[in-house]
């Protein structure tokens, strides 16, 4: 609302984000219905323009992208927990390396557990979700659509990058897809889990956004900027109500590390299998009991907090968007590529629309990566650094491993 002056184009750029991301969800669930194996993304490169690309795709999220990212949401949950409970600000690094720990030690169990988990947090942060919606639809006093905030003009330029903010936070539904060697019957459940669980996110989204623009100002919400839904509980259901929706924020963000903290592995173990990975022998290790990869598990909790102790894992996390996002457009053009090989049909999901839909997210997509070469050309630069130094060490893996064996878990 801030970029674009007006709840109405607020709303539109969550709705546009949203639609930009469904395309996204639909391109990719043609790709995974087809190659269902634990690794997501890293496994579609390699499929589909070999493992050169696939190598370099892997190595960005396991180098960089995967710490930083579980990093820089564990640092915001330390943020709120010393806030929440009035502890000194150096409480805030210790909480959340601990509270990675944990997480951790429950996904080095079955998965049962991890997935159980999943399920409780994901009940319990869309209780305040609901709970902001229900009190928007009955109690708001405002007017959700029409207001504007006073001072600010609204431009083109300005909308498309309240867009590119909403699709950064609709990004991490890719995730899935690193699990699914693991999920029964993937090619007909990968793309439902997908679909529905991005419809979803919209519709909360929208109905969250929309009851805050109900219950305040416009530009009361404009000038309390990121503590808005905090004043906003406080308001709305008193202290020990606006202290419960904080707690489920908190939940939410304990949600979201457990779903990363199942998800990245995966990929860690995906690359060691084929040996492209240094000590690809422990992180292909699977937990003979559980059947987790507790060595890849155990190595992300490391990096994550060496992170958090020594860098700016927000500055991070940015760092990687460029060069993510360019193999989020490669994995789409892959849909054609997978379709002239099979004949223009694919074998399992097949994209609604297309190819309108995927052309819509190759765009969407490419939105993304030419915003940031244009407002972040340090950041590109140094993300295309990261990815060379991954060259060489593909070549050397290879030599490496070159006629050994070792025997794997799978």
């Amino acid at each position: 609302m801030q970029l674009t002056g007006s709840t109405d184009l607020a709303m539109l750029a969550w709705l546009l984000g949203g639609l930009i991301t469904l395309a996204d969800g639909l391109t990719l669930s043609e790709i995974g219905s087809q190659i269902p194996t634990t690794g997501g993304l890293y496994q579609y490169m390699a499929h589909i323009y070999g493992e050169f690309w696939g190598f370099l795709s892997g190595w960005m999220q396991v180098i960089v992208y995967a710490p930083a990212i579980v990093g820089s949401i564990a640092g915001y949950l330390g943020l709120l927990a010393v806030n929440f409970f009035g502890l000194s600000a150096s409480w805030k690094a210790p909480i959340a390396i601990g509270t990675i720990a944990l997480i951790a030690a429950l996904n080095m169990l079955a998965n049962r557990y991890g997935a159980t988990f999943a399920i409780v947090t994901t009940i319990c942060k869309l209780l305040p979700i609901i709970a902001i919606i229900f009190f928007g639809l009955f109690f708001g006093h405002e007017q959700a659509f029409g207001a504007t905030v006073s001072g600010i003009h609204h431009s083109v330029g300005n909308f498309g990058v309240a867009v590119l903010g909403t699709i950064f936070a609709y990004d991490g539904w890719i995730l899935i897809t690193n699990l699914g060697g693991e999920i029964k019957r993937p090619e007909k459940l990968l793309p439902l889990a997908i679909i529905l669980g991005i419809l979803i996110i919209i519709a909360l989204y929208l109905g969250v956004t929309w009851g805050i623009f109900s219950s305040l100002a416009a530009n009361k919400i404009n000038a309390l900027g990121q503590n808005a839904t905090a004043y906003f509980a406080l308001n709305a259901f008193g202290s020990i109500g606006g202290r419960l929706v904080n707690i489920g924020i908190m939940i939410s963000i304990i949600g979201a590390l457990n779903g990363k903290m199942m998800s990245f592995p995966r990929i860690y173990y995906a690359m060691a299998v084929k040996r492209q990975l240094p000590f690809a022998k422990r992180f292909s290790h699977l937990n003979r009991a559980t059947q987790t990869p507790v060595f890849a598990t155990a190595t992300l909790w490391v990096m994550t907090s060496a992170m958090i102790l020594l860098v700016d894992t927000d500055r991070l996390s940015e760092l990687c968007i460029f060069v993510m996002y360019s193999f989020y457009i490669a994995a789409f053009v892959g849909v054609f590529v997978l379709r002239h090989r099979q004949g223009g049909r694919p074998s399992g999901f097949s994209v609604p629309w297309y190819p309108l839909v995927p052309i819509l997210a190759i765009i969407g997509t490419g939105f993304v990566v030419i915003s940031e070469l244009v407002f972040d050309i340090v950041g590109t630069v140094t993300s295309m650094g990261f990815i060379a130094l991954g060259v060489p060490l593909y070549y050397w893996l290879k030599r490496h491993y070159q006629g050994k064996t070792f025997d794997s878990t799978l």
